[in-house]
């Protein structure tokens, strides 16, 4: 068994990258799988990982809002789409034979386990994937806080988010081929200078509790395996400066 630097971690993923192709809605089940693989190989190390999705494929709480609909009820109706999102994961994963729970913010006991911090805990300990729904529970909160708040909560060493790009850059590298990649950052400069890496209670929770954040590509394979073993993948916040 290789050495892990990481053992327990939480990944957030977005929703969107479940749809596969750019503004697409739904689930894409060859890009669902590629996402799977990638969990499993991560579990095979022995490693304990936790997840939170978004749901943006499906419905995000503040483009309702924007459009006239009461922001908490359009945040709760955001949330359900993570359910729907962790449930589809769930599935794929246990195909590859890889227990899995989820765990939902929101009581649908019929689909999911009620969200108990020891509960969650104790599964991972035991070897089970564990996919955290619905959010907080709460609206007004993102799912980049939910992560950051259930990371903390499980004792989690590392916050990992996937992104479409291989890291944090100073703009858009997609629009800026100039862009500049950070490979390090502190927390306080993710802040000061709104490089968007998370929401800014994510980030602030995270710094509080000192807890180390890598941003990394999604689709880059064998990243989070690579991640797990120590290796320097994509961009790491923590205290340290650039």
């Amino acid at each position: 068994m290789p050495y892990l630097r990481y053992r327990r971690v939480l990944i957030k993923l977005s929703g969107e990258a479940l749809a596969g192709k750019e503004g697409a809605f739904g689930i894409d089940p060859p890009t669902l799988e590629t996402i799977a693989k990638e969990i499993v190989e991560a579990h095979a190390l022995g490693a304990e990982c936790a997840l939170v999705i978004g749901g943006g494929n499906f419905f995000r709480g503040l483009q309702g809002a924007a459009k006239g609909m009461d922001r908490a009820t359009a945040d709760y109706m955001g949330m359900l789409a993570t359910v729907i999102n962790s449930l589809a994961l769930q599935d794929v994963l246990e195909r590859f034979k890889v227990p899995t729970r989820v765990l939902s913010a929101l009581e649908i006991r019929q689909v999911a386990e009620p969200y108990i911090r020891r509960r969650a805990v104790r599964h991972l300990e035991k070897g089970r994937v564990v996919i955290f729904a619905a959010g907080t529970g709460n609206p007004f909160f993102s799912t980049d806080t939910a992560a950051a708040l259930r990371a903390v909560e499980i004792g989690a060493e590392l916050l990992c988010k996937a992104t479409k790009v291989e890291g944090v850059f100073n703009k858009d590298p997609v629009k800026h081929p100039d862009a500049l990649f950070y490979s390090r950052l502190s927390y306080d400069q993710c802040l000061s200078d709104r490089l968007g890496v998370m929401d800014s209670t994510a980030v602030a929770l995270c710094r509080d509790h000192r807890l180390p954040i890598r941003i990394f590509a999604l689709f880059g394979r064998g990243n989070i395996k690579r991640i797990l073993l120590g290796e320097d993948v994509g961009t790491l916040v923590d205290e340290g400066q650039v």
